[in-house]
Parts: C-alpha cells; sequence; structure tokens
C-alpha cells in the first residue's frame, strides 16, 4: 500500500514541474540542506541531469553543503543553484566571530517535520536517472530526534524496501534502536524557538573565555612571591609541572569534544557521554557546586582588593570582615545581572576585561624596563644579571617547600574548562574547543613564565624601602646583588623588618609597573572574569546534568528561558550558594576542596579517553588526532597525584563524595543509554573472557546446570522461573526459550518487541536470565532449533527444563506427541531433561489479562481498546501450549502486555469474555499463590532426593545447589534409594560413604525395599481408566484398520506395547505411593525422569507414566541427567 502510494506521489511530482525541470514551489519535504558536488577540474554544471554521471566521476568525493532558505522563492532548494554564496540566504559565519542562526536557516517553518524524504527530492533522479525509494546517505537522516540544527528525515525502513507491496510494512523501522517519530506525529515533536539564538566562535567562546579564567589573581599577587621562594629556575618547572597537567587535560578534552556532536553541560556532558551516567552524574554535580563556590572565592579577592584600598584611605564602613561581606555581595548582585541580561552581554564584559587584563600585563612589562631611583629602596632595580643568578637558586621560608608552593600555584592553572562548559552555546564544538583551550594554554603558560622570569631578574628577594640603605663605602665581603648595586638589605636577614622584596610584599607587580593603577585594575578584572565564567558555566552544567534525570529531585532546574534557554532557576541557585559563601567569607578551608573537585573532573576527562581507546568501540573516532591513551592515563594519574599534593584531606573528601555519588547512581540506575565506553569495555571483556572460554575443554569439576527453559512469555510461568533460578542464579546459565507460532509475518514483529520488552523484564525482577524467542512452524521445531543454536561457545544450555502438560487429555494428541518429542531431541542432542510440576498449575497468563486495564493506565502510550482476537487455526494463537499447563481449555492465551518501554505494543491483546474486575475463583487463586511460593524463604523443611536410578549425578547436583541459596539454606536433604529388603543397612551405608566423598550434607537415607511391590488394585483400575480413550485395541480390529490407525495417530497406546512395558507401568504407580506415603510434606521433590525408548514407547503412555508418578503431589522435579558424570570425589 504504502509503496504505491509513493510511487504515485513520485509521478504527481514530476507533473508538477515546469518546462525548466524546476518545481513550481518548494515543497514541504525538501530539505534545508543542499549537497552540491564540487569538481576539482574545469568548471561543469553538476545539476544538469544528462551531466550527472559525468559530473559526479569527475568530482573527487567533495561536497559543498549549504543552508538553504525555503523561503527564498526564486530557486528550490532541489536545484544546485538555490542556496549558493550567491544567490541563497546563507548564514553560517565560517570563522572566527558570531554566528546568528536566522530562523529560516534552521526550520522550514513552526514546526520540525520528520518525513520519509524520497520521491520529492530531486537529488535522487539526478544522481540515478530515475526515481527510487531508496535513500542516498544524507546527514538528517542520522540526527537525533530534538537537534537543534536540521530536522531527522527517516530512512525508509528495511520492511517498506524489502516487503511484499499488498502487505503493510513495519509500523516501527528504525535500525539499532534509533528513535523516530512517524511522518504522522511530526507536528508534536520538538520545535524551539531559534530565532536570534547567538553562539560564540572560537575566539570570543573559548579562547577569550579560558585565558580570563587561567589567568586570575595569582598572576598579580602570588606569582612574585612563588619566584621568591622557589627561585625563578624551580617557578618555571612549577609553571611547567601545571602546564603538563593541564595540557594532557585539553589533549584528552579535545578528543572526546571532537568525537561526536557535543551538547551543552561541558565536563559533565563529555565525561557522562563517554564514561556513562555514574561517573558523570558524580562528576556534573561536584563540578556544578565547584564552579559555584569558585563565585564566591573569586568575588572575596575581589573585596579583599577593594578593602585593602579602603584601608590604605581610612575609608572603611564597618569593619574588614564586613566591609568584604558587603562589597561582596553587591558585586555578586551585579554579575548575576550581567549574566541574565544574557550571553551576548556576558560575553561583552569579558572581552572589556580581558582588554583591562592584557593592558595591564602590558603596563607591568613596560614597567621593568623602567627603573626609577625611588623603587630601588624597595628592591627594584631593573634587568640585572647578579639579580637572576641570585634569584635563580630556591630559598624556601616559613616552613614552605617544592610541593607546597606548587599547591599555591596550581590552581591558577585551571580553567581551561571555560570554554567546554559552555559548549551549547558554541557554533561548531568541535573546532572551537580543541582550538581556544589548547592555545589558550599556550598563551597563558608563556605569560606565566614570562612574568616569573622578569620579575625575578627585576627584584631582589628582601628589600626595606628605606632610601637610607645605600652603602657609602666599600663593603669588603659583598656577596649579595643588593649590595653590588650600593644598597644594604643586610637587616632584614636579622629580623622581620622588611615589608618590601619578593618575599614580603605581594603587591610587587604594582611597584614595578609604570601605572600602579592599572595593575588593581588587573586584579579587579581577573577576578571578576573568573568570577563571571564561574557564574556562567554552573548553571548551564546543572541544566545538562537535570535534563538528563540522574537525580529526579532536581527535575525543576532543567527548565530554560528564552532564545537561548538560559537556566534561570540554575542562575539563582548559584547565586544563593555564592552568596552564602560570601557571607562566610573564609575561604582558605573551602579554595583547596574547590580545587581538588576541578582535577577530580580533569583526572575523570583523561580516564574517559584512555578507557574509550581501551574499549576499541567502533563509535570511538575523534576526529582530533593528537592525542595518546597512554598520556591521557599518566595524565589522570598525575591529577590524583597533584590532589594530594594540594590537600590530602581535601582529596579524601573529593573522592569520598564522588564514590558515595557513583554508588547511588549505580544504585538508581538511571534509565539512559549513551553508549558509554564502559558499555564498550563491559562487551569487550565479555567477548574475550567467551573466546578465551571456548578453548577449554569442559571439566567435571566445573560443571554447571546451563538450563535452557521452554518459559514462553517469561511473566507467564514465574513459578518456573524462580525455581530454575534458584539452582542457576550465579551458578550456571539460563535462557527462556520462547516459540512464537503463526503467520511468520505477525510472529517476526512479535520476535523484535518481545526480545527488549522481556530482557527488560527479566532484569526488572532481579532475573540472571537471557530470552531467546524463535520462529517456527511448530513447537518441537523451535525447540530443536533453540537446543542446537542457543548459547555461545562453552556458555551453551545442557539441561532442558519444561513444565509438566497438565492438560494434556483435554488437548489435542498431536501436541502430546510434539512434548514428547522434545525430550527425545534432548537426548539425542546430549541433554540433560527437567520437568517441573505443580498440582495447581504453571500458567497464569489468563490471569494476567485482569491486570491488563491497570498496566493500561500506567503506560503513555497504550491503547485504550482491548482487542478480541479469533483465528481460526489455534495452533497459530497459543504460542506457548506445551511448555507448561495451561489451566484452562484451549483457547487463544492471554498476554499481559507489560509496557515497560513506554512504546505502544504492536501484539493482539487477547481477553477472555470474563470480566476484569470480578475477583479471583478459589483454583484461580490457589495458582496465583503457587506461582508465587519460590519467591519467599522456606523454612526448616525437607528437600526429597528420590535418586533411583544413576543419570550422573544431576538428580543430586540441583537439590544441592537450591540449598546454597538464601532463601532455601534451612532445608535439609534427604535421600530416597531403591534396594532389596534383605539390604537395606548395606545399601545406606554406600550411599552414605558415596554422598560424604561427594561432600553433600544429608539429614538421612532411606532405602525403599517395597518399590517392586504391586500397586493397589484402585490404582491400577485409574490407571487404566486415564488410558482407555488413547488405546489403539489392535486386538479388536482388523490388522489393516489397525495398522492405518496407529499411522496416523502414533501416539495411540498398541495392547503389545501395554503387556511389554506392565512392570515398569506399574512401578510408576507404585512410586506414586510410596511418594505420598513419605514425602507428602516435603517442601519440594527431586525424582528421576523414568525414560521412554524412542519408537517403542507411544507418546500418550510415557505421558500417563508421567501423569500417574507425579499426580497429588508436593513440587515435583523430575530429572534425568545426559548420563555423564557431574560431581567427582577427586580434587
Amino acid at each position: 500500500m504504502e509503496g504505491k502510494e509513493l510511487a504515485a506521489g513520485s509521478a504527481g511530482d514530476e507533473g508538477s514541474k515546469d518546462a525548466l525541470g524546476k518545481p513550481l514551489g518548494p515543497t514541504p519535504s525538501q530539505s534545508r540542506f543542499q549537497v552540491d558536488l564540487v569538481a576539482e577540474g574545469p568548471r561543469k554544471s553538476c545539476g544538469d541531469i544528462g551531466a550527472a554521471g559525468k559530473g559526479g566521476e569527475e568530482a573527487k568525493g567533495r561536497f559543498r553543503v549549504n543552508f538553504v532558505d525555503p523561503s527564498a522563492g526564486g530557486e528550490s532548494p532541489g536545484e544546485p543553484g538555490g542556496g549558493s554564496s550567491e544567490g541563497g540566504n546563507v548564514s553560517g559565519v565560517q570563522n572566527g566571530g558570531d554566528t546568528v542562526m536566522s530562523e529560516g536557516s534552521l526550520h522550514s517553518g513552526g514546526h520540525h517535520h520528520y518525513y520519509y524524504d524520497t520521491h520529492t527530492n530531486t537529488y535522487y533522479l539526478r544522481t540515478f536517472g530515475h526515481n527510487t525509494m531508496d535513500a542516498v546517505p544524507r546527514i538528517d537522516h542520522y540526527r537525533h530526534t530534538a537537534a537543534d540544527l536540521g530536522e531527522k528525515l527517516l530512512r525508509p525502513s528495511l520492511a517498506e524496501l524489502h516487503d511484499e507491496l499488498d502487505k503493510e510494512p513495519f509500523e516501527d523501522g528504525y535500525a539499532n534502536g534509533e528513535e523516530g517519530t512517524p511522518a504522522g506525529d511530526a507536528a508534536a515533536a520538538y520545535t524551539p524557538d531559534s530565532k536570534g539564538v547567538v553562539k560564540f566562535g572560537w575566539i570570543k567562546g573559548v579562547l577569550v573565555r579560558c585565558m580570563l579564567n587561567i589567568w586570575g589573581v595569582m598572576l598579580f599577587i602570588r606569582l612574585s612571591w612563588i619566584v621568591g621562594q622557589a627561585g625563578i629556575g624551580l617557578s618555571v618547572l612549577v609553571i611547567g609541572m601545571a602546564t603538563v597537567v593541564t595540557t594532557i587535560t585539553g589533549l584528552s578534552t579535545s578528543a572526546i569534544a571532537t568525537n561526536g556532536f557535543v551538547r551543552g553541560g561541558g565536563a559533565y556532558y563529555l565525561i557522562s557521554r563517554s564514561l556513562g551516567p555514574e561517573f558523570g552524574g558524580a562528576i556534573g554535580l561536584i563540578f556544578a557546586f565547584a564552579n559555584a563556590v569558585a563565585v564566591a572565592m573569586y568575588v572575596v579577592g575581589f573585596a579583599e582588593t577593594v578593602v585593602e584600598l579602603l584601608k590604605e584611605n581610612g575609608t572603611l564602613m564597618i569593619d574588614e570582615m564586613n566591609d568584604i561581606r558587603i562589597i561582596g555581595a553587591i558585586t555578586v548582585v551585579i554579575l548575576l545581572g550581567i549574566s541574565i541580561a544574557g550571553m551576548e552581554w556576558e560575553a561583552k564584559a569579558q572581552i572589556v576585561l580581558l582588554v583591562i587584563l592584557i593592558l595591564a600585563i602590558g603596563d607591568f612589562v613596560i614597567g621593568t624596563f623602567i627603573p626609577l631611583e625611588s623603587k630601588k629602596p624597595k628592591g627594584f632595580f631593573g634587568y640585572n644579571a647578579d639579580i637572576f643568578m641570585e634569584n635563580f637558586g630556591p630559598d624556601f621560608r616559613q616552613e614552605e617547600t617544592f610541593f607546597s608552593v606548587f599547591a599555591i600555584f596550581f590552581p591558577a592553572a585551571t580553567g581551561i574548562l571555560a570554554g567546554a562548559n559552555i559548549s551549547g552555546d558554541l557554533a561548531d564544538p568541535q573546532s572551537a574547543i580543541p582550538k581556544g583551550t589548547l592555545l589558550a594554554i599556550l598563551i597563558t603558560t608563556l605569560v606565566y613564565a614570562g612574568i616569573a622570569v622578569s620579575v625575578g631578574s627585576c627584584v631582589v628577594r628582601d628589600a626595606t624601602g628605606n632610601v637610607n640603605d645605600t652603602i657609602v663605602s666599600e663593603l669588603a665581603n659583598c656577596t649579595s646583588a643588593a649590595c653590588k648595586l650600593n644598597y644594604d638589605f643586610s637587616s632584614c636577614q636579622a629580623g622581620p623588618g622588611c615589608h618590601y622584596g619578593l618575599m614580603n610584599n605581594f603587591q610587587v607587580m604594582s611597584m614595578v609597573s609604570g601605572f600602579a593603577p592599572l595593575i588593581t585594575a588587573g586584579i579587579f578584572s581577573a577576578t571578576l572574569s573568573s568570577a563571571l565564567a564561574s557564574l556562567v558555566s554552573a548553571p548551564k552544567i546543572f541544566q545538562a546534568l537535570c535534563k538528563d534525570s540522574i537525580y529526579p529531585g532536581f527535575q525543576m532546574f532543567a527548565k530554560g528561558y528564552g532564545k537561548n534557554n538560559e537556566p534561570l532557576r540554575g542562575y539563582i541557585l548559584t547565586f544563593l550558594i555564592a552568596l552564602g559563601f560570601i557571607l562566610i567569607a573564609e575561604l582558605n578551608v573551602i579554595a583547596p576542596i574547590i580545587s581538588n573537585f576541578f582535577l577530580a573532573s580533569y583526572a575523570l576527562i583523561n580516564f574517559s579517553v584512555f578507557h574509550a581507546s581501551l574499549a576499541k568501540s567502533p563509535g570511538w573516532r575523534p576526529a582530533f588526532k593528537y592525542y595518546n591513551m597512554w598520556i591521557s592515563l599518566i595524565g589522570a594519574i598525575l591529577c590524583c597525584i597533584v590532589m594530594f599534593v594540594i590537600n590530602w584531606w581535601a582529596a579524601l573528601l573529593t573522592y569520598v563524595i564522588v564514590l558515595g555519588l557513583y554508588i547511588y547512581v549505580t544504585y538508581k540506575k538511571p534509565d539512559v543509554n549513551w553508549g558509554s565506553s564502559t558499555q564498550a569495555l563491559t562487551y569487550l571483556n565479555a567477548l574475550q573472557h567467551s573466546i578465551r572460554l571456548s578453548g577449554v575443554e569442559d571439566h567435571v569439576k566445573n560443571f554447571r546446570p546451563q538450563c535452557l527453559i521452554m518459559t514462553g512469555a517469561p511473566n507467564a510461568r514465574p513459578a518456573l522461573l524462580h525455581l530454575v533460578h534458584a539452582f542457576t542464579k550465579n551458578v550456571g546459565l539460563m535462557i527462556c526459550g520462547h516459540v512464537h507460532m503463526g503467520p511468520r509475518r505477525q510472529a517476526m514483529k512479535e520476535l523484535s518487541t518481545d526480545l527488549a520488552k522481556y530482557q527488560r523484564w527479566l532484569i526488572k525482577n532481579k532475573m540472571k536470565a537471557f530470552y531467546a524467542p524463535v520462529h517456527a512452524e511448530d513447537l518441537r521445531d523451535g525447540g530443536q532449533y533453540l537446543m542446537q543454536a542457543a548459547g555461545l561457545g562453552r556458555m551453551r544450555p545442557n539441561t532442558l527444563v519444561v513444565g509438566f502438560k497438565k492438560n494434556w487429555r483435554q488437548g489435542d494428541m498431536r501436541d502430546v506427541e510434539t512434548y514428547i518429542n522434545l525430550f527425545h531431541d534432548a537426548f539425542d542432542v546430549q541433554y540433560g531433561v527437567v520437568v517441573i510440576r505443580l498440582k495447581e498449575g504453571l500458567d497464569i497468563s489468563h490471569l494476567q489479562a485482569q491486570d491488563l486495564l491497570s498496566s493500561q493506565e500506567k503506560s503513555p502510550c497504550a491503547k485504550d481498546v482491548i482487542v478480541k482476537v479469533d483465528y481460526s487455526k489455534k495452533s497459530e494463537t497459543d504460542t506457548s501450549i506445551a511448555f507448561a499447563p495451561s489451566s484452562s481449555e484451549r483457547t487463544p492465551a492471554p498476554r499481559k502486555e507489560e509496557d515497560e518501554d513506554g512504546k505502544t505494543p504492536t501484539q493482539p491483546l487477547l481477553n477472555k469474555d470474563s470480566k476484569s474486575s470480578s475477583p479471583l475463583n478459589v483454583t484461580d487463586q490457589r495458582l496465583l499463590d503457587a506461582s508465587s511460593q519460590f519467591q519467599k524463604k522456606q523454612g526448616k523443611s525437607n528437600i526429597d532426593v528420590w535418586w533411583l536410578f544413576d543419570d550422573g549425578g544431576l538428580t543430586l547436583l540441583i537439590p544441592y545447589l537450591i540449598t546454597t541459596k538464601k532463601k532455601w539454606k534451612d532445608c535439609k536433604i534427604r535421600v530416597f534409594i531403591g534396594g532389596k529388603i534383605n539390604r537395606i543397612d548395606h545399601d545406606r551405608r554406600a550411599m552414605a560413604t558415596l554422598l560424604s566423598k561427594f561432600r553433600i550434607d544429608f539429614s538421612d537415607i532411606m532405602v525403599l525395599g517395597d518399590i517392586n511391590t504391586k500397586p493397589k488394585k484402585e490404582n491400577i483400575a485409574a490407571f487404566e481408566e486415564m488410558i482407555e480413550p488413547f488405546r489403539l485395541h489392535e486386538d479388536d480390529k482388523e490388522q489393516e484398520v489397525a495398522d492405518k490407525m496407529k499411522e496416523d495417530e502414533p501416539w495411540r497406546i498398541t495392547d503389545n506395547e501395554l503387556e511389554l512395558y506392565k512392570t515398569k507401568t506399574y512401578r510408576q504407580i507404585r512410586l506414586n505411593e510410596l511418594l505420598k506415603e513419605h514425602s507428602s510434606t516435603a517442601n519440594i521433590i527431586v525424582m528421576s525422569l523414568p525414560v521412554a525408548r524412542k519408537g517403542a514407547v507411544s507418546s500418550a503412555l510415557y505421558m500417563a507414566w508421567l501423569e500417574v508418578l507425579s499426580k497429588d503431589l508436593p513440587p515435583i522435579l523430575l530429572v534425568r541427567g545426559n548420563h555423564q558424570s557431574v560431581l567427582t570425589f577427586y580434587s
């Protein structure tokens, strides 16, 4: 249908073109992107249909992608001329400046449209010379649903291209789990208001921001002191070490930022999309908090400088502490106003501050060349080799060390993520972040090192500031540089009388500079720009974190306002946090914690690159190539070391907080899938271990029951699932097999939807199992497919588990034939077989129909209508008829549609005539209670093991494994064996010896000497009455009729067969009597499964044996191993 309609549509489109081949007007489904081939050789029009092939050959793989304004009516976007640099409305500015996207360049109208852009786009016609439904590669097919630039187009699904035309293709043909919105739902799609969105280029967005953040107060009031303590040589080493850490982190940031489209959220976005929500959520929270507190730290730095000026002029308002609070509060309010005014204003403010900062640095450099006489008593003599040599080595005082000086300097090197933090506001984050960040690190490092060398070459360590300390006469022992320059500052060594020089005066740069007030302006600029950058970064990061719903309590902060989606609520929160810390005004304690928070995020960014490279994920393809996984690992380790160097208790606190948040997010398991490197590495490890395991031969000591359970839908038979889970959890493999029968087309659709739904159901219910659906003509074929193909390498099933077919006498006997043949097939492929029977039954799917309405209310997309479906073939509806009992007659089995994924179920929902609100009858209530009995603690009871035949030990191993589980640990194993009356003691001792060698605890061993006694007459009569409808009675019929009947109905029991196996029949009846006598109070019975010879025992007789053996008993497992040892007493 859909194919025909599309074909008709394409013909209509061709007819609507004018003589020149141009469409009469832009159609809604034309893309805003136009892709033109650009020929390297002579200029040729690639738009000419006739020359399309030639142009394509000459073009050497280069394309020009233009933004096109569909409202520009002159030329349509489908034509090569439209949207060119001359005629089109091109709005992408390819330089470092700002890019303002117009509405036309972003959206073709008010809504995003999702459509199959095939026949209406003449590009395909130009490419292949004829209309084709198959789409050529284009960027819009790979967009996310809510892409900011461009609309997501849906390529035709495989079903639409491949399925027969007279049938409907899949409704939801999205490959690889991509989310998509069908064409009809386009209007509901994400539609941001994009008019006037401001996007920054790499200079204004990253370079300026990073330089301002890195050049902090340290540059003006601490760097000279560091040179005094450590000397020029070690100061340059300190700067170099800090630069190594930041450069490695910058390279790692560049690698992650160029590995795909970067949205807002900065460091949080980079780490969470690389390492997953656990690390990302932990870092996002502390990084946002660190930025908020950093605002307070920078503002207090500014306020302290202002208060110093006030104190010098004697104009304090109240006292020093309160003045800092008042000035800090006023400053942060003004900064908040600038931030809320919009990113454009904030960027303009940053430019002004950068200019002031550069002027201040220039002022200092000029000042170093102008040594005034008035400054000499304060220690400034201009460039001098003696001063350089004297200051080159270290002179640590006041218990300072190299590492303590490094700890004081390092926070000045942070701030490299200032550009990345506003990644959402960058025009091209992939190009801007690497260029801007690395260039900022280079420039700031050179300036730091230059000023360190410069100040160390001009200013002595100690000076008195006293003009009278000049030397009149020549001194004999003149060793210091000041002495050689005719100044005697020796009194400084004697006592604390000096207030000048590198060691004693933090305002050395002001003193050296040509114009001191400009240095003060530089300090204001450095503090305010860093505060402003942090005030913008914190809300942006926090908004990105809240949008991902990792911490549900913070959801309200995800909302954005205005054209740029500004996080106003985040600004207010950041303002309040900053104000709180400003009012404390004691930031000496909080500063090292902030540095450690920043370093923790740097460490994780470096580790992300190492981890992603190690995982070898095909999706890890950074455009930035200048990184190395081992250097990134070294960078991560260096960051951790620096954390301890700066402050060991703050480092420990940071680790505890990150670990705590990591554990919280891991426990909450947010429902996100970002394709993180953690997933990739998990897969890689699993793959490598599976391959390694496949090269190892099986050993009896390592045998594990690996079960293929024929459950049908896993939630239909919970008791079967929980009982098997009791002996496979953390021990062996468990695969839930589900055979879909019926029309292939419907089954194929069900397979894909069920796979995700039921695997999620298993995980949600803490079942360590896999779900494996197959489509087959009947149950036997499906079972064979699963037994042959399920599993991987050594992780393959070795035991088939089925529920007992309770309703076998009322159903179609062909189903019984299929069911019994499953056992034969299992034995053929060397599987063990376990049959589980509960007297109440196992299948609760008909009860789940009563929960259907309530489950639909919870689901946002579920349909209100419950559809009754009546297929003509019974076998096509009940897809798991023989897996386990169904406690009702053969009607279509209802299915509970658990809408875990929030997606509309595509399977038909079947409902019984019974009203969903009616209370359960007694039988159903018992069935429901029985289905959950293995989820409870079992208490002190018995597990009775009737180990009648040696099957390799599986009958004994399963109950032992059950008792190792928490819910079953109080249960005791009692062992029952067959024996002769005159050797009972001997047999008991032999079995006790065997069990003790196997190291299996048991509470009792009972030897049954009366197994072969003839059963009671009424029980024999009941058995004969049960099998009567299934007998052939060939002796009463003619030979031909009997043979024909046996051929048509092979399950029928012949008189000869009944006579031949009379002893075995009596044994099953007798065993049931003994089971009722000895094990009627057991929690669970595990018993050897009788084996029927293939081709000799009919299905009906074998089914009757199982029925009579296991009826009216507690839960019973009939177990038969594959007769290869699974237990050993050798070490």
